[in-house]
């Protein structure tokens, strides 16, 4: 079984849908409410357990009833949180996530108060296949890509900004939001950015755009892969589905083409489902939409 280290966020996200999406200072009931495990990190670390995968998850988390729940969620999924750091008298991460008709999204984010997170014990962890990381937490998140490259495994960069420099250098596969690109490169056009990124860092570098699908380096310039045609309910939690995915089939040695159209095709069925991660698909249903869509 492929084993993935998954380094960063773990939040809880208090969900509420309306058909338009609010944009004034005044009261506003809405359509349904939810409370949801989310957090970049922890729903990728969800996706890879979900699509077979072997995965442990390190966060940073307080010793609060937020915690509880976060933690309980993820043991449920079958995530692996032996190495969750929870600090006495911190407070744990949340979000409200506001959801339209369309699927679009809005979020507020509380970060935590007092979290710390213990790398230490990276080294002891045993075999793995590939690392994943995002920007939350720079210094655990560059140990983690340190990891990987004295492994010589994949060390993939979840590129939402801000980012830290050192981890865009040392990846060996970093895949921007469009946002993160624009704020790495900024002035650039994302074609541009790209290349003169894969020219510098001398890495696999790309950028997912949601419904415009990815664009990345390949050995005659830019490819891009379009996003799977289907009919969205709800995007949150798509980038971190995609990242999961896109790690796991590395570690599982699938050409970057080749992960790329399943990361793809994972967060495509995610997006067909109401919940951030309790809409992330099983590996079955992902074969059987692969067969089923040829691009």
């Amino acid at each position: 079984m492929t084993r993935v280290l998954c380094i960063g966020s773990a939040v809880v996200d208090f969900t509420f849908t309306f058909d338009e999406m609010p944009d004034r200072a005044e009261k506003y009931v809405a359509k349904t409410a939810a409370v949801v495990g989310g957090g970049i990190a922890a729903n990728a670390a969800v996706a890879i357990a979900r699509l077979g995968g072997d995965v442990l998850l390190s966060a940073q988390l307080g010793d609060d009833s937020v915690g509880d729940t976060i933690l309980a969620d993820l043991r449920k999924e079958g995530v692996d949180v032996s190495h969750v750091t929870r600090t006495a008298g911190a407070r744990s991460s949340y979000s409200s996530v506001y959801i339209d008709g369309k699927g679009e999204r809005q979020i507020a984010n509380f970060r935590g108060e007092g979290l710390q997170l213990d790398v230490g014990t990276f080294a002891s962890i045993g075999e793995l296949d590939a690392v994943l990381v995002d920007t939350r937490i720079p210094e655990a998140a560059l140990a983690g890509l340190e990891l990987a490259r004295s492994r010589k495994i994949p060390g993939v960069l979840d590129g939402e900004a801000p980012i830290d420099p050192r981890l865009v250098e040392i990846a060996s596969h970093v895949a921007f939001s469009r946002q993160g690109l624009e704020a790495t490169m900024p002035g650039q056009h994302p074609d541009e950015a790209l290349l003169t990124l894969t020219n510098r860092c001398g890495n696999w570098v790309c950028m997912t755009d949601g419904a415009n699908g990815t664009r990345y380096g390949g050995p005659d310039g830019i490819l891009h892969f379009p996003a799977f045609k289907v009919d969205a309910v709800d995007t949150l939690g798509a980038g971190d589905v995609w990242h999961g995915a896109f790690a796991l089939a590395l570690g599982e040695g699938m050409t970057e083409d080749d992960a790329v159209r399943f990361a793809s095709a994972v967060a495509a069925l995610k997006c067909t489902r109401t919940g951030g991660r309790s809409g992330t698909p099983e590996r079955n249903l992902v074969s059987q939409f692969l067969k089923e869509n040829h691009q």
